[in-house]
């Protein structure tokens, strides 16, 4: 079991003020023999559409040295996640979490624009301090 990103618990509490149920913690994949773990998984009812909407959500906290290097890594673990989760678990859709301090540095911007293109890569930020999600982007 991988260790836990140094916000899980923060992400945790903010999905849960958000409206969201925690259903896993971590949310395991399987990919042939191996297991992956995604942080969490999530779900919401939505009245109007009478369905749950479902998510898994892989948090990041980029505090390391390079934010570019740890992006990097960041969007190869999702575009894996996201390749196993659309043959195993399709209607559950896969976010990144990053704190309010990257996100828009990182996300929006020329930057973002870049990062953002890819249709399949979907974020949200969040406060660590207010333990609140800020923005999602879709």
């Amino acid at each position: 079991m991988p260790a836990k990103d140094l916000f899980h618990d923060n992400v945790r509490k903010a999905l849960e003020k958000d409206g969201w149920t925690i259903t896993a913690d971590p949310y395991t994949l399987v990919w042939g023999k191996e297991s992956l773990f995604v942080d969490l998984a999530a779900e919401r009812f939505i009245a109007a559409e009478k369905e749950n909407e479902k998510i898994a959500v892989e948090i990041k906290s980029f505090v390391g040295r390079s934010k570019t290097a740890e992006l990097e890594q960041a969007l190869g673990q999702f575009s894996l996640y996201y390749s196993v989760m659309k043959r195993t678990d399709a209607e559950r859709k896969l976010y990144l979490a990053v704190p309010d301090t990257v996100f828009s540095d990182l996300f929006e911007g020329e930057k973002g624009e870049i990062v953002m293109s890819d249709e399949r890569l979907k974020v949200f930020c969040f406060s660590a301090e207010n333990e609140e999600i800020l923005k999602w982007k879709r």
